[in-house]
């Protein structure tokens, strides 16, 4: 009964999402409420109304009693937002040897790219401890699309299971297999980016700074979407945001308590990349953030600490967006406008670092380039 329940709920989710999002926009600010208005910003309509739907279809927390509910409640969130499949990309099934065990992973290439070029490392969201391959598939299939590029995503360990740092020695392990057999994959040592959302670009950023710190060769890039940085410190957005906007502070204390129960452990620079000492030689960055985000001003502390260390670095706020915006791309509109500007950014910084690795070197003195 369970399993056919877990099948029947995503579908009248879906159906539900779908309908809403087709009613003329008169009708969705009806449903969604009058326009929310916090710290200068108004949130889209396209975001409300997601909440607004979240909270009537009973989705709300991403937490519950136990970790498995709450990966079954993502894996539900994931078909609820679901939408036709992005076209022309082949995706190959990987496994990737670590000392721990296997990882499984996904090569996602467009159709038409068959000459060597840049890899993107993707490490999927979700607090340390749900997320995988499927909650990522969506975004990675339309990174590889629409940037023109192959994306490599991995399973990695999930917390409380593997607490910290397992799913980071997953992360740099994967790195370390896409350097080593970089022909194979479609690239070569010197075209290889990191990336990830949320608790993913916490592990991206991560990765590109012992990559730096160590033998490896370091990551030409680092899209870092609304990364988390900083375990140590309730700043001003999570108090503004932490409660309404998808991810609240009760997540975020739950997913700590999971992946790092020892609180004195947080202040490792593995995990708060934030206040790691010396952020200077690390790969150029995009560090995207959104204004309705517990997240952003840590986020935003992060793009500017690697501006005064000298790393190129473009800091962009999307103001009226919400966490996990990139993975509701399937429902349109102002999600999917969002996510169409990041991959053009994407673009533009591999090409530039391709053609002229050396140029950023200059320009990462200045100050990061902040767009409203």
């Amino acid at each position: 009964m369970s399993n056919v329940l877990e099948l029947v709920q995503p579908m009248l989710g879906a159906a539900v999402v779908r309908g809403a999002f087709a009613l003329p926009r008169p009708m969705q600010r009806l449903i969604a409420g009058r326009p929310i208005r916090l710290d200068d910003q108004e949130l889209a309509l396209d975001a409300q109304l997601v909440l607004r739907l979240q909270r009537l279809t009973g989705h709300e927390p991403l937490t519950a009693a136990t970790p498995e509910l709450a990966r079954t409640g993502m894996r539900q969130a994931t078909k609820i937002t679901a939408g036709p499949q992005v076209p022309g990309v082949v995706v190959a099934h990987r496994s990737i040897p670590t000392p721990a065990g296997d990882l499984a992973a996904r090569l996602y290439r467009p159709r038409e790219l068959t000459e060597p070029g840049p890899l993107l490392v993707f490490f999927h969201g979700g607090g340390w401890v749900i997320g995988d391959l499927d909650s990522a598939d969506d975004l990675c299939r339309f990174l590889a699309k629409h940037a023109g590029i192959r994306v490599l995503s991995v399973d990695y360990r999930l917390a409380p299971e593997f607490p910290f740092p397992a799913a980071l020695n997953d992360c740099i392990e994967t790195y370390v297999y896409a350097v080593d057999n970089a022909d194979e994959l479609g690239t070569s040592r010197d075209t290889i980016a990191v990336g990830g959302d949320s608790a993913g670009g916490n592990l991206a950023a991560s990765v590109a700074l012992h990559a730096t710190r160590s033998a490896l060769p370091s990551p030409v890039f680092q899209l870092l979407i609304y990364p988390a940085v900083d375990a140590t410190t309730c700043r001003r957005s999570r108090e503004l945001f932490g409660n309404g906007f998808l991810l609240t502070a009760v997540d975020m204390d739950w997913f700590l308590d999971c992946y790092v129960p020892e609180v004195d452990a947080r202040r490792d620079p593995r995990l708060s990349v934030l206040l790691t000492d010396d952020l200077s030689g690390l790969p150029a960055a995009y560090v995207i953030t959104a204004g309705f985000d517990p997240l952003r001003d840590e986020g935003e502390a992060y793009a500017q600490r690697l501006a005064e260390a000298g790393v190129p670095v473009v800091s962009r706020r999307f103001p009226d967006l919400i966490h996990g915006f990139v993975n509701l791309r399937p429902i349109g509109g102002r999600f999917q406008e969002a996510l169409f500007e990041i991959v053009g950014t994407l673009r533009a910084g591999l090409e530039l670092q391709k053609t002229s690795p050396t140029a950023g070197q200059e320009s990462g003195r200045r100050k990061a380039l902040q767009r409203p």
